[in-house]
């Protein structure tokens, strides 16, 4: 037998037994968080056009995704990511509606990318968008959404981290910056990569005040005292704007009393520029990126026809598994199995117990007892 076939390729595996029902609980737990919250479940197909993923939306670059072509010559791609997804079926489906709309989801999604650094190609993904609301309560709300579900799932020690797209929008605004180089900044910004940041606004000419504020936002992180001294750093109004929007969902989430799990971070930006406002990541220790990311995408559904703010959070499965193992919380597995075994002779009687059992709720699984010659 060629052994290839007993692998799988790069990047993905096999899960089984109890290491799946576990995976099976997180999965129950989120799900049942976003129900109590009034979502209900959408599903959106496991692939989509080329465009809907295209760069114009701002989602994940066209060499991470997996591309092949139907019978009629159009290009499909295996979803990378849920959320423009969900626009794109919200605004066919909803494209009247003039209420807000709340959906939960969950499946896998796929990057194909040779740097996975121990992540998976396929990961297990499960959401909430909140769609027609633009107000900062339904940015309290999705957040607090994010601690309360990995709560419920058993985790303890982990951190939100809130930024806003719009307070550095902002500071580039002011500096005069053309967009490919806000681009090129928002990626040195977003790995901490001080050097980088004040080589390309050199080379760009920024004039040496603006420099030093866009700078100073790789250090822009930590409680709300953080917020307020930004607020002190510029002029600018859309700046100052995300600040005010900030403190305001601070006092929301007070209201929430899970403030104790929310820190501010205005370096951190999205690789994902449909982000309009508020971004989130959360963070717990042993796993190498966020286990649950989101933030505010007001212009995303406008791509597909319907103009309504939205905002929304995925928490990625795999990660925050990984997270309940290493914080060894106790996950609960279905109950163990009875086996019982019969032999042709009393095979009804055995039989008869055995569906007796499961109707009680106790797993039955029945072994034919082999004679011996």
């Amino acid at each position: 037998m060629n052994q290839i076939l007993l692998h799988t390729p790069e990047g993905v595996r096999d899960i089984y037994g109890k290491e799946y029902a576990r995976k099976l609980f997180v999965e129950e737990s989120l799900r049942g968080k976003l129900i109590s919250y009034g979502y209900e479940d959408i599903q959106t197909p496991t692939f989509e056009y080329f465009d809907v993923f295209s760069k114009e939306i701002g989602t994940t670059p066209s060499k991470d995704l997996y591309k092949f072509f139907d019978k009629e010559g159009n290009t499909l791609v295996l979803r990378p990511d849920f959320t423009p997804s969900i626009a794109r079926c919200a605004a066919k489906y909803f494209c009247e509606e003039t209420s807000v709309v709340r959906c939960c989801y969950r499946g896998n999604t796929f990057i194909n990318t040779s740097s996975l650094q121990g992540k998976l190609k396929e990961v297990t993904q499960i959401g909430g968008e909140l769609i027609g609301d633009g107000s900062v309560e339904a940015d309290a709300e999705m957040i607090n959404l994010v601690i309360e579900s990995l709560l419920h799932t058993g985790l303890k020690d982990f951190q939100v981290s809130i930024g806003q797209v719009e307070y550095f929008k902002g500071i580039c605004e002011e500096a005069g910056l053309d967009g490919e180089t806000e681009l090129r900044l928002r990626e040195f910004i977003s790995a901490k990569n001080y050097c980088g940041a004040e080589n390309l606004l050199q080379e760009a000419g920024v004039r040496e005040d603006c420099r030093d504020r866009l700078l100073h936002i790789t250090n822009m992180f930590g409680d709300i005292d953080v917020i307020r001294s930004a607020a002190r750093a510029t002029d600018n109004e859309r700046a100052q704007n995300a600040v005010a929007r900030l403190e305001a969902l601070y006092q929301a989430l007070c209201l929430y009393g899970n403030e104790k799990y929310i820190s501010f971070d205005l370096g951190m930006l999205s690789k994902y520029r449909y982000y309009t406002g508020i971004i989130f990541k959360a963070y717990t220790y042993g796993i190498g990126g966020a286990i649950a990311k989101g933030g505010r995408y007001d212009s995303l559904l406008s791509h597909f026809g319907k103009d309504a703010p939205a905002v929304g959070f995925v928490a990625i499965v795999d990660d925050i598994l990984e997270a309940l193992s290493r914080q060894k919380a106790r996950i609960p597995l279905p109950a163990e199995k009875t086996i019982l075994t019969y032999t042709e002779a009393d095979y009804a009687e055995v039989l008869k117990q055995a569906q007796a059992l499961r109707k009680s709720g106790t797993p039955v699984e029945m072994r034919r007892k082999e004679s011996r010659p």
